[in-house]
């Protein structure tokens, strides 16, 4: 950020013509003080600002002169000089208004000559016959009418030129633009002059007033015959398609005022309008004039277009504000309105929508204000219950979703005039107590909130009636809409509509309440729920609800921050939060943060010194929910004043933040960290620009408070001192090993620190230089971060080291060194590995940039001429030079991979060298070339080597199977190109499918003998000689990968080449570097490509380079250039038209290229214009989609489908895709019911990006989400071709699903259809209008549901619910259940029954779940008579029915009924219960299978459905049957224990399911499981034994886990005959041998057992020491990266229940050694890859934090902390336990082990890292996401450190000795190791390099902690592994 300076203005200074100087100059008198002086002076200066200076003199000069030397000849020339100059100005030159505004000032007496001769040269402009003056000449004109007197008056002087001349430019313009049809560059100038010229037309005649009787008036008059003209050509561009909108738009408000103004008499105007709008003109009466000049209007069919721009003049234009149109006024107004409540049903152009949008607000805002001024005629046509208004109501409704935010935006404006509309139609009557403001209201909150445009409606109802009344209806409105924050989409509307209402509740209780009692209920109503959703909301609530809504509570009432702080404190101990809450800390964070960016708290200090304390502060830093760890970083960096000075505890805290933050895995969280550290840099830079004024401002002499004088000083130095210690701790954290995420912030961090503390320029000082604190360290590790696998990191770096180019080019010295890092270069951009050659693009670069090639390779370059030697002219050199050297080894690679693709493969793949190149090209600025005729033999020469570089891989990339390599050509030339390939590239295996080129013949068939003899050709060995002839394996997938990536790198080349335009059209210009021949062989090269290409990421890549190819053809002012796009389009859809079976089209995979093809041709197609390709493709397109002729074949079908697929999800073409969404949703339900498959495939990848484009990308989880749904009347109106469509489409549908059981016709087109259908619901206006009602669907769906197609039927059960109203759902259900048969009938159909009971249970499911009726009296009444209905079905609940589907839907309908009314309590009678249902439920569940027993041997259709349905009605009938017998001696027929005994596993599962859930929410209510899992513990333990479903054994052991052991665990004995003992090893056997889910829940119960052992048996612990030892092994085992999440997590969940045992106890339970691997554990699962490990792991250690013998040893107890703080608090823990227990002696030399590797890094490193290493394609080097083994280090080592130098006396043992000689063997290995490797080894060998530099840290660690053992010279600070040096300082005490 840093200090701007001020823009300064730049203007054009003015010039005048060699005549006028020498004018002026003869006129300028010798001391300079005349006029012609002035102006002499001023066109001599180049400055337009320092012209406007001297202009502005003209007017004050010319007051002091008299009024006789007016006829002064100097000041007549110079009048006329004046006006010469001010036409030449352009219209945007600040010049000319000041030019104008200085001569509105002119004295009276020289207004005649100023006007004379502005007049004189303004007939000059206009006798002009240049066309292309013509712009300009209109231009002054305008700029004449504005605000210019002088000017105006010259128009009027010369009105009937000025039409004249607009009359001739407006014709000459319009046929220039029609003879360049096609060249859309010269049409769009063309048409901005036409659109100007209409603009100026009306600008005149509006400006211009002429006398009654005077022009306007004389139809004879050259004025009039003008007018007359221009009127016709207005009437001509208004219907005229061709032209733009605009132009079609400003001509309709001309020609009505053009109309107004010559039409007489007056008062017929409103008439003669109307009647034009409503197409209804009388020629006999109408005018002649008018006739002939507006006939098209009058006697023709107006296009929809035209009339509504006369609809936007008739508004625009006429005299509406003082009444004077009279009653045939306000009649004009009415048909208006209808006219354009006509067009809205007509148009669905989104432009033309918008235009009719804005004219309706217009309408309606012109209402309201002839409503204001009194109109009593009006009010009954336009109150609220009237036609004119519900029409209004219903355009809002249909578009308030409406995807064009500026069309949402003009329904609320409509809606708010409305109301104003009503209430001004009132009369003073009670605003709440109005019908058609209660009904609104009711019907607007009956809407459910997934509906943008409920909230601007209900905001301006607000607005309107208050919001105490709409609280009255319901008052968690504010709490509902906070809930709907979590959608991101919904959250700008819901933060608006809350604003309103918060504001408007305050202003009302404000102005009711006598004392300050209303505050309360005001924080109630809106500040409780916000602090609710803060502590318990989810992470998007939560974070929208802080940037949206807090905010703008703040901003209003910034004293509730005092109310929000004394809650949320109360309640931070309570409310700690955890990894996915943010608890009462983050609330507080969140909202001071938010306080304090918006100004609300003054000072940082002052408030935490009074609102929290900071320990709070710290503990917010590593908390370990993420944002909350954010809002506490964002509360110590964000100011709302950027000057103000951090304080020295802020910048400590943030350093703290820094050390444990960077390593964050989210790239949300990262980018914040990172973007706020920048605000807190720019915070200092600016603050210390204050300060260094404020030290050079203070007095020398001493003053009384010296500590004020230098506290500037002493500011400024702690700036520093943070700085600098910020750079190192973030160059520190570049370590060997590092991570993605540490490299990521670190760098970002670091590049910020640059860019905002720049180099010192002038003035201004900087308080801290990056560079001054890098050294050759410091390069190096910037220059590792080259060797990332990660590209981000690699730019980063690079970025970084540009910011620093004096340092770089410092270090970047020394021959040799560059030698050797130029050659790794080289090596790099050939390797294998494919990230290996992008660190070769960017060494490259980097060595470019800094003007540091080796001087070998400079000695190449020719010496720069003089003059030459900036930047910019070294950059171009040097990479000239290396894109030669570049070229030639391309050059000697192409040729041997022509000889041998299989040896350029597995040895120097080409791409890497083309991306090099391209590289080098992004990065050098190609408009401003000096080396021109050096680069164009080199171009030349490239695009020939790429097209070599292609032809060698094309032949794969194009073959039919690239993937495997099997060959599918039809030609016998490209098979024979294939066989040379395919006779090297053999798999491993040798299999001969691979060995000939297959070629299709028409008998399909080829000879086995040829075959064989082909074979026996071929070498079978599959190795080659690699690089230092070292013998590789080679792969078809390395070929292949060799090759596509070749393709790739090529296109993108290319796509970079081809921005060297502008082109040289012939060879002998001089002006560009690209022929226009070449510009085409590489659009023919595209197309080959993008055309015939089969492998995706071959084609996706040529298609981003031809991207470019053709956005810059289209801005090529070339003819020939810009058409060859047209051209290639034309030509592709003929070949796809034509069927020809000999192209080479793809017509499988999606149609390859061809969709990115034609895409890339429309998507650069210029958007302003008429988008006359898209057009026309489309209409070709769909014609080829709906075609059904077979004699063409389907194959131009399936294209067409593909291509419409590409183009509907292409976001580019945007809205003007949206005419032909209809037409393609037709094209892929015909093209469903295709008995071609290809058909039928493309189809419905068509209709799914279909259903994408109209209702949205799926946000929800589930199936069907309410934010992608809209209104039907919404859905038809944009797309009202579909609805009759639709209709048809399920009508035939409906009527093939009652066809013979025998022979079904299953109709594909209903699965379609019904997946449309089931995204529509109700508009609110349903019920008052008929039009495109979705009343007549209903029949056809509920007939849908007799499909014999079980997901059909589900299907049309689920799209019926939301076409039937809540008001509708009751009388449906009763239809619905009276058309099931009845028990005596003879016929039916199970399908039949099923989809109407399918139907039934998803409507009541809807009907019983919606919140909005609940409180409705008639609920529990219309219940009842449902449940009457049911009853009289309830044989399809029974045996008699024997179909078991349907039986399962009617339990589950029943199961439903049962959950939403209430069972009646004893003694009393619930309304329903008279109605027996309780009864039959219990008879239905005890007449079952589950108390008779099943009669099925086998496995029924429909069984397990039947079975969960009937199970899950019968278990609350056993929990009633099990309340009715507590405490009687009563058996139950049905029981848990029975359920249990059932021999289907899916009775048991949702049996054991049951019981889970109740014991665990007893154990979560701390009252321990009910005593029924008590008395069922011998149940439990024999079917734990005797259980063979996993799933059910599962549960049965969870059971058990949330059980007391002390309960059960006796019981083993009698039931199993298995001791407490026997059944302990028999779970950890289970434990050790299962499933992951079985072994995790094992583990968990092992471990309840084991410690109910060591609890219960404390003075014989022996006695289970090998169990003890078991459970440790297999603790050990389970945190194994090797092992799946769950169980890693069960290990985490095992170690938190048993830290205080055996962990933490004071008096340690296990041996050392086992006590140390349970903590190695825990360190093991901190440094866990997946988060969800290391959030449990910090569990743990907020469990041992917080026991009374650890809580003193950090100052985090009680908690919740980061993982990357928790590692380094389990070291310090584990390190003071250790003290504890005394056991320094045995359990140092295990920590010591852990920090030097124990034995695994030896045997990694005995082996040479050059031995064994063989490449794989895709295998990347180590990558870290996480773990860092050097951070577990450094921490570990700080601790050990503490503990070494307190007791190094005492510790002297063999283990330590032995250490030693391991640990300094160790090192002198890793020493011989370095040496063998090569030059440049951290980029040539890379994962070598980097295993030794790690393994070299921890051994210097170890030796140097046994050196301070061993009694040397003690350890200093400087002495320490500089990564964590800063670590060793002793800790802070606890705060609080």
């Amino acid at each position: 950020m840093g200090v701007k300076k001020k823009r300064e203005m730049q203007v054009a200074a003015l010039t005048v013509s060699h005549q006028d100087l020498e004018t002026l100059r003869s006129f300028a008198d010798v001391e300079g003080k005349n006029l012609a002086s002035l102006l002499l002076y001023c066109v001599q200066l180049t400055d337009g600002v320092s012209q406007i200076h001297s202009v502005r003199q003209i007017v004050p000069f010319l007051e002091k002169v008299a009024k006789h030397s007016v006829c002064d000849p100097t000041i007549q020339s110079c009048l006329d000089i004046l006006a010469a100059i001010y036409f030449s100005l352009t219209l945007k030159n600040p010049l000319k208004k000041v030019l104008a505004s200085s001569l509105n000032g002119l004295p009276e007496f020289f207004l005649t000559e100023a006007t004379h001769s502005f007049t004189s040269q303004l007939q000059e402009e206009l006798d002009t016959a240049d066309l292309h003056s013509y712009r300009k000449v209109m231009d002054n004109i305008s700029s004449c009418m504005e605000s210019f007197n002088v000017g105006k008056a010259s128009v009027v002087n010369l009105l009937k030129n000025v039409l004249r001349f607009l009359q001739r430019s407006l014709i000459d313009t319009l046929e220039e633009n029609r003879k360049f049809a096609g060249n859309h560059i010269v049409q769009t100038q063309l048409m901005s002059d036409l659109l100007v010229g209409v603009r100026v037309a009306v600008t005149v005649v509006q400006k211009v007033q002429v006398p009654q009787g005077g022009l306007w008036n004389d139809s004879y008059s050259p004025a009039w015959q003008s007018m007359c003209s221009l009127l016709s050509i207005f009437t001509q561009f208004l219907s005229d398609e061709d032209l733009l909108q605009t132009i079609q738009s400003t001509s309709g408000l001309a020609v009505v005022l053009f109309t107004k103004t010559m039409f007489q008499p007056s008062e017929k105007l409103p008439e003669l309008i109307s009647s034009l709008l409503l197409q209804s003109v009388d020629c006999t009466i109408v005018p002649e004039w008018f006739m002939s000049s507006c006939r098209s209007l009058c006697c023709a069919a107006v296009p929809a277009a035209a009339l509504l721009f006369l609809c936007q003049g008739t508004l625009a234009m006429l005299d509406w504000q003082d009444g004077s149109m009279g009653p045939s006024g306000e009649a004009l107004l009415l048909d208006t309105v209808r006219v354009l409540f006509t067009l809205s049903s007509q148009i669905k152009e989104s432009t033309l929508e918008m235009f009719l949008s804005r004219t309706l607000t217009s309408w309606s805002s012109l209402a309201v204000q002839i409503l204001e001024s009194g109109s009593p005629s009006l009010r009954d046509h336009l109150n609220g219950n009237s036609s004119i208004a519900r029409r209004l109501l219903e355009y809002v409704y249909t578009h308030w979703d409406h995807p064009l935010d500026a069309l949402r935006h003009q329904t609320k404006i409509i809606f708010r005039n409305l109301l104003q509309m009503h209430r001004l139609t009132m009369e003073g009557a009670d605003l709440v107590t109005d019908p058609f403001f209660l009904e609104l209201t009711k019907s607007l909150l009956r809407l459910e909130w997934h509906i943008k445009g409920k909230y601007a409606c209900l905001g301006c109802l607000v607005e309107s009636i208050g919001i105490e009344h709409v609280l009255g209806i319901d008052k968690t409105i504010p709490t509902q809409i906070l809930e709907v924050m979590g959608d991101q989409s919904l959250v700008p509307y819901a933060s608006d509509l809350l604003e309103t209402m918060f504001k408007n509740h305050k202003s009302q209780l404000k102005s009711q309440a006598v004392t300050n009692t209303w505050v309360d209920e005001w924080h109630e109503t809106w500040v409780s729920p916000l602090l609710s959703i803060l502590c318990r909301g989810n992470l998007d609530q939560k974070s929208y609800v802080i940037d949206y809504y807090l905010p703008r509570l703040l901003n209003y009432s910034p004293e509730s921050l005092q109310y929000m702080v004394k809650i949320l404190q109360a309640s931070i101990d309570t409310e700690t939060g955890s990894c996915n809450r943010r608890g009462a800390l983050g609330a507080l964070m969140a909202c001071l943060r938010t306080a304090r960016a918006h100004g609300h708290l003054q000072s940082a200090t002052h408030a935490w010194e009074n609102l929290v304390c900071s320990a709070r502060v710290k503990q917010g830093l590593v908390h370990q929910h993420c944002q909350v760890r954010i809002d506490t970083l964002g509360l110590l960096c964000e100011s709302n004043r950027s000057t103000e000075v951090v304080s020295a505890e802020e910048m400590q805290w943030v350093q703290f933040f820094i050390t444990y933050n960077l390593n964050s895995q989210s790239p949300g969280v990262r980018q914040q960290i990172c973007s706020l550290l920048k605000k807190l840099f720019c915070r200092i830079q600016e603050s210390s620009q204050v300060l260094y004024k404020s030290e050079q401002r203070k007095p020398t002499a001493d003053s009384e408070n010296g500590s004020s004088r230098e506290q500037p000083s002493v500011s400024l130095q702690q700036y520093k001192n943070f700085m600098s210690s910020v750079s190192n701790i973030l160059f520190e954290a570049l370590f060997p090993g590092s991570s993605y995420s540490t490299r990521f912030s670190a760098l970002t961090i670091l590049g910020s620190v640059a860019e905002v503390f720049p180099v010192s320029e002038g003035s201004i000082q900087t308080v801290y230089q990056l560079s001054h604190d890098i050294d050759a360290g410091c390069f190096q590790i910037l220059l590792e971060c080259f060797t990332s696998t990660f590209e981000e990191v690699k730019t980063l770096a690079f970025d970084l080291l540009m910011k620093l180019s004096s340092v770089t080019a410092a270090q970047l010295q020394g021959s040799e060194k560059l030698q050797g890092l130029f050659q790794a270069t080289l090596e790099l951009s050939t390797s294998t590995k494919p990230y290996d050659c992008v660190t070769a693009s960017y060494l490259l670069n980097l060595l470019i940039w800094q003007d540091a090639l080796p001087a070998s390779l400079s000695a190449l370059a020719q010496p720069l001429t003089p003059g030459a030697g900036e930047k910019s002219a070294i950059v171009e050199r040097n990479t000239l030079v290396v894109i030669k050297c570049l070229m030639e080894n391309l050059e000697d690679e192409i040729s041997q991979a022509e000889n041998s693709l299989l040896q350029a493969a597995s040895s120097f793949p080409m791409y890497g060298r083309v991306h090099c190149i391209t590289r080098a090209f992004q990065r050098l600025p190609l408009n401003g070339l000096q080396l021109v005729s050096e680069w164009r033999p080199v171009l030349g020469r490239l695009l020939l080597l790429s097209y070599r570089l292609s032809a060698v891989v094309s032949p794969v990339i194009q073959s039919s199977s690239p993937e495997g390599l099997i060959p599918m050509d039809t030609d016998s030339e490209s098979a024979s190109r294939l066989q040379g390939i395919l006779n090297e590239i053999q798999p491993r295996d040798t299999n001969d499918y691979f060995n000939h080129a297959k070629i299709l013949k028409e008998s399909d068939s080829f000879d086995l003998k040829d075959l064989s003899t082909s074979v026996s050709n071929i070498d079978s060995s599959a190795e080659i000689n690699g690089k230092e002839g070292k013998t590789c394996d080679v792969t078809a997938q390395m070929v292949l990968v060799c090759c596509w990536r070749s393709m790739k790198e090529v296109a993108l080349l290319l796509g970079s080449l081809c921005q060297l335009l502008p082109l040289r059209p012939v060879p002998e210009s001089s002006d560009g570097l690209l022929t226009v021949q070449q510009v085409k062989e590489m659009g023919d090269y595209f197309k080959q490509h993008l055309l015939q290409s089969r492998h995706r990421g071959a084609f996706e890549l040529a298609y981003t380079g031809f991207v470019k190819l053709t956005e810059i053809l289209n801005r090529c002012s070339n003819m020939s250039l810009q058409k060859l796009p047209e051209q290639w389009l034309w030509s592709v859809l003929e070949e796809i038209k034509s069927s020809d079976p000999s192209s080479k089209l793809c017509a499988t995979r999606r149609s390859a290229g061809i969709p990115f093809y034609i895409q890339a041709l429309l998507a650069s197609e210029p958007k302003k214009g008429k988008m006359d390709l898209l057009k026309i493709t489309m209409k070709e397109l769909i014609s080829l989609a709906l075609s059904a002729d077979a004699s063409k074949g389907t194959v131009p079908q399936v294209h067409a489908l593909n291509i419409l697929r590409a183009l509907f999800r292409d976001t580019r073409l945007g809205e003007n895709i949206l005419p032909y969404v209809a037409d393609g949703a037709k094209a892929a339900i015909l093209g469903f019911t295709s008995p071609v498959w290809a058909v039928r495939n493309s189809s419905t990848l068509l209709f799914s990006s279909l259903i994408t484009r109209i209702f949205g990308v799926k946000r929800g989880k589930g199936e069907l989400s309410k934010t992608n749904r809209m209104t039907g009347r919404e859905f038809f109106s944009r797309f009202p071709e579909l609805y009759p469509f639709l209709l048809k489409q399920l009508e035939t549908v409906a009527n093939t699903v009652d066809s013979e059981p025998g022979e079904p016709d299953r109709h594909p087109g209903m699965f379609l259809l019904l997946l449309v259908l089931e995204r529509l619901y109700p508009s609110p206006m349903d019920g008052t209008s008929s039009t495109l009602s979705l009343a007549p669907f209903v029949p056809f769906i509920i007939r849908c549901g007799h499909s014999p197609i079980y997901r059909s039927r589900e299907m049309a059960a689920r799209a019926l619910v939301p076409f039937i109203t809540i008001d509708q759902m009751p009388s449906t259900l009763h239809a619905l259940l009276d058309s099931l048969p009845n028990s005596t009938d003879q016929c039916f159909r199970q399908n039949h029954i099923h989809g109407t009971l399918l139907q039934v249970f998803h409507l009541l499911q809807a009907y019983v779940t919606d919140g909005r009726h609940r409180t409705n009296a008639d609920f529990q009444q219309e219940l009842s008579s449902i449940t009457v209905c049911i009853k009289a079905k309830l044989w399809l609940a029974m045996r008699q029915n024997p179909c078991l589907v349907t039986r399962a839907v009617c339990i589950d309908i029943l199961f439903l009924l049962t959950n939403c009314l209430e069972r009646p309590a004893e003694g009393k009678e619930a309304a329903v219960e008279s109605l027996g249902l309780w009864e039959e439920v219990r008879r239905i569940v005890l007449g079952s299978e589950l108390i008779t027993g099943f009669p099925w041997t086998f496995k029924v259709p429909g069984l397990p459905q039947y079975l969960q349905s009937l199970t899950k009605l019968a278990i609350p009938e056993v929990w009633t049957a099990l309340a009715e017998a507590e405490g009687k001696a009563m058996a139950t027929p049905l029981s848990f224990s029975r359920l249990l005994e059932s021999s289907f596993p899916e009775v048991r599962l949702l049996t054991l399911d049951t019981l889970l859930e109740r014991a665990a929410s007893s154990e979560l209510g701390e009252k321990g499981p009910p005593p029924l899992l008590y008395r069922m513990g011998k149940e439990l333990l024999m079917l734990a034994t005797k259980e063979s479903h996993p799933g059910c054994f599962c549960r049965v052991l969870k059971i058990l886990c949330h059980m007391n052991p002390s309960e059960w665990l006796p019981q083993t004995e009698c039931c199993l005959h298995l001791s407490p003992q026997e059944f302990l090893i028999w779970t950890l056997d289970i434990a050790s041998n299962d499933r992951s889910e079985i072994q995790g829940v094992a583990l968990r119960l092992a471990s309840k057992v084991i410690a109910y052992h060591v609890q219960t048996c404390e003075e014989n612990k022996d006695s289970i020491a090998p169990e003890l030892r078991q459970w440790v092994e297999l603790v050990v085992w389970s945190c194994g990266d090797h092992l799946p999440t769950t169980s890693r997590l069960a290990a985490a969940e095992v170690l938190m229940s048993t830290t205080p045992l055996f962990l933490t106890n004071p008096q340690p339970i296990l041996e050392l050694q086992d006590t140390l691997s349970l903590w190695k554990c825990v360190l093991t699962l901190l440094q866990s890859e997946e988060q969800t490990v290391r959030e449990a792991a910090t569990g743990i250690m907020t469990t041992a934090m917080s026991q009374g013998n650890t809580c003193q040893a950090t100052e985090f107890a009680f908690c919740q902390v980061d993982a990357s703080i928790a590692l380094a608090l389990a070291s310090a823990v584990l390190c003071d336990l250790l003290q504890q227990w005394d056991q320094l002696v045995p359990g140092l030399p295990i920590l010591l082990g852990w920090l030097l590797g124990e034995g695994d890094a030896l045997e990694g490193l005995e082996q040479s890292p050059h031995q064994g290493e063989e490449d794989y394609i895709f295998e990347k080097s180590e990558v870290n996401f996480w773990a860092e083994s050097l951070t577990f280090v450094k921490y570990l080592y700080t601790q050990l450190l503490h503990l070494c130098q307190s007791a190094r006396q005492s510790l002297h043992s063999q283990q330590l000795r032995s250490l030693q000689r391991i640990a300094s063997e160790q090192h002198h290995l890793i020493s011989q190791l370095f040496r063998e490797l090569p030059l440049s080894a951290e980029f040539l060998k890379t994962v070598e390099y980097t295993r030794l530099r790690i393994q070299e840290e921890r051994t210097l660690a170890v030796l140097k902690l046994l050196d301070v053992l061993d009694g040397k010279e003690a350890l200093r600070a400087e002495d320490s592994p500089r990564e964590w040096r800063r670590l060793m300082a002793p800790r802070t005490e606890t705060a609080c």
